[in-house]
């Protein structure tokens, strides 16, 4: 009934103000300041104190509403950051998968894993041996590595960014994956490691090089990197989706996915 009469009222006002629309502004406050004494109802402050101390009192007696918001939030949050991913990673399929400067396995396969690691990453060690085995084990799943040493102090170049070039300069003697695997397998790599992972493969380690090349290469990585959306390491692209973390169930699953997409 409250609303009922409020609006009949605000009707009335609306109406006292239809007649006068082309009357001077002082005739029109007139009118205005003579209907609104008359009808108080129109400019009864809402009770906003009183509404807060419910929605209080609500929370209150029930936390879980709070909770529950806030996972909903952070839902919301993850499926827009993978939405963004999946549509930033269509646009750069082709530097993804088939930038010539990457190291391949099994490069004649149907569906292709795209790896960015840092060979001090602890959990890119761990996801080693699963890796590994996809690779010896289907070879209709091709395994593009991605050079992204982002565990130097600070950025400035260290241990991460000197197994990335002994790696690249391994990749040129075409010895790349036996280099790889005993970086990847060292744990608390350091430089006196890089030197033997090199040495053992027949490549001499003066053959490494901080090259514009190389410089560029790590760039384009760290440049592709962030656009995609990854934050760390390991983290894989496969079927326009990105899986971050040493997650291997995920990623079987997601290869599982994209073979049946391809038929």
């Amino acid at each position: 009934m409250k609303i009922l009469k409020t609006t009949l009222t605000l009707a009335s006002l609306a109406a006292a103000l239809i007649s006068c629309d082309r009357a001077p502004q002082a005739d029109l406050d007139q009118k205005i300041h003579a209907h609104l004494p008359a009808h108080p109802e129109v400019v009864e402050p809402a009770p906003q104190a009183d509404f807060d101390q419910k929605i209080h009192a609500y929370l209150l007696a029930h936390p879980e509403v709070v909770e529950q918001a806030l996972q909903k939030a952070q839902d919301l949050k993850v499926a827009k950051a993978q939405t963004d991913a999946r549509d930033a990673i269509r646009t750069r399929l082709t530097q993804l998968e088939h930038d010539p400067r990457d190291f391949v396995a099994n490069p004649q396969g149907k569906v292709t894993v795209v790896e960015f690691f840092d060979y001090r990453c602890p959990y890119c060690k761990a996801a080693l041996p699963d890796l590994m085995n996809l690779i010896a084990q289907d070879k209709d799943v091709r395994v593009v590595f991605k050079e992204f040493p982002i565990l130097d102090n600070e950025g400035k170049p260290g241990v991460s960014k000197r197994a990335a070039l002994a790696a690249m300069a391994a990749q040129a003697s075409g010895k790349y994956l036996q280099v790889h695997n005993i970086l990847m397998g060292t744990h608390a790599l350091d430089d006196p490691d890089i030197v033997h992972a090199l040495q053992a493969n027949g490549i001499d380690p003066a053959s490494v090089k901080d090259t514009t090349e190389a410089d560029k290469r790590l760039a384009d990585d760290l440049s592709l990197a962030t656009a995609i959306g990854v934050t760390g390491t390991p983290s894989f692209v496969v079927g326009g989706k990105l899986i971050a973390g040493a997650d291997m169930a995920s990623l079987s699953a997601a290869i599982v996915e994209a073979k049946k997409a391809k038929g």
